[in-house]
């Protein structure tokens, strides 16, 4: 029989650039309050969210993943002809093919996004004839940027890519029920990315994963209504009594004390989740990010978008470790330790 040749690559993966992007347009509380019955103190009280941004309908999903993809790799300095692996986490794109991925790839080598339907496009000369790189979506909810930053490191250590951008985006507002007032005062519209690269000594702890069967069906967006609906009880019930377990088995997997982790970037799905979590992990001293209050929750992007508005805007330091820890729909759960890129 003959043997098959396995292939190795870098030891490990590092963070090298953080992007962001979110819509112009935000939704205060106020604005809410002209659509359902509630309040700027009803909804700070139970949330902590003050104001969510909302994309306009002609912006997709893709859009916004490309976006955040470019301001990434300029953070990084690295071209886009580089990147050999396209990673897009979300829930809500419209098309099944092209996926989100492959729309991202296509911009970051002409500079936009290609028309949805535009099937009578010439393609430009700079992808004539071009290998474009591997390109994937991944649909686990609100800890989908958690599994594709996980995929990207094992791809780039078994040698399959050497570059990759992992990306979250959303356009939660698209599958929202305006007239439901436990979940419209929640869902918001953004998008964040990370560019990965292979380096000898490893800045991405390997990712830790699962789901809770039992509560498959607390969190759902569903044909053929197609409007997002949860339980939010549950969801509350769980992430109160289970998750600072997972995310001690995250740390523990990275080889790591909780007394390591310098930075917390949890799901933004509530601030009284957020906050509970960070002090049963005892870290509720250390850099705990609350996007949530002005950006809302936005799914697969609340991990990177948060953690890329904070760290251009100077909040997170240099080379420390963070716990990234991401649940939500399916019920899903993953997350890893990174190291804050170096600048």
């Amino acid at each position: 029989m003959p043997s098959l040749r396995t292939v190795t690559g870098s030891a490990g993966t590092r963070l090298l650039g953080l992007g962001h992007h979110q819509p112009e347009k935000t939704l205060t509380n106020d604005d809410i309050a002209k659509l359902v019955e509630t309040n700027d103190e009803w909804i700070r009280s139970r949330t902590g969210i003050v104001t969510r941004h909302v994309a306009a309908d002609d912006v997709a999903v893709a859009d916004m993943a490309a976006a955040a993809a470019r301001h990434a790799l300029d953070d990084a300095q690295v071209p886009g002809e580089d990147v050999d692996l396209v990673i897009v986490a979300t829930t809500t794109a419209r098309d099944a093919s092209p996926n989100t991925a492959g729309r991202v790839a296509y911009a970051l080598r002409t500079g936009h996004v290609p028309v949805r339907g535009g099937s009578g496009e010439v393609p430009p000369e700079s992808v004539r004839g071009v290998v474009g790189p591997g390109i994937i979506d991944i649909n686990t909810a609100c800890s989908g940027f958690a599994y594709g930053l996980g995929l990207a490191d094992q791809a780039i250590r078994a040698g399959s890519a050497r570059t990759a951008v992992v990306i979250g985006a959303e356009k939660l507002t698209a599958v929202t029920d305006w007239t439901d007032r436990s979940t419209c005062i929640l869902t918001a519209d953004g998008a964040g990315a990370v560019v990965v690269q292979g380096t000898d000594e490893p800045g991405v702890s390997p990712v830790v994963w699962g789901s809770e069967p039992e509560l498959a069906e607390s969190v759902r967006i569903e044909a053929p209504v197609d409007r997002f609906s949860q339980d939010g009880r549950a969801v509350f019930r769980w992430a109160i009594t289970q998750a600072a377990d997972r995310a001690r088995g995250i740390v523990d997997k990275a080889g790591l004390q909780l007394d390591d982790i310098e930075v917390l970037v949890a799901h933004q799905a509530n601030l009284r989740i957020i906050e509970p979590l960070a002090k049963s992990l005892g870290l509720e001293d250390k850099i705990v990010v609350t996007d949530i209050t002005e950006s809302g929750n936005t799914s697969a992007a609340s991990i990177p978008l948060g953690l890329s508005k904070w760290w251009h805007g100077g909040k997170i330091p240099s080379g420390v470790p963070a716990l990234l820890f991401g649940f939500g729909g399916g019920f899903t759960w993953a997350g890893q330790v990174v190291l804050t890129p170096e600048h």
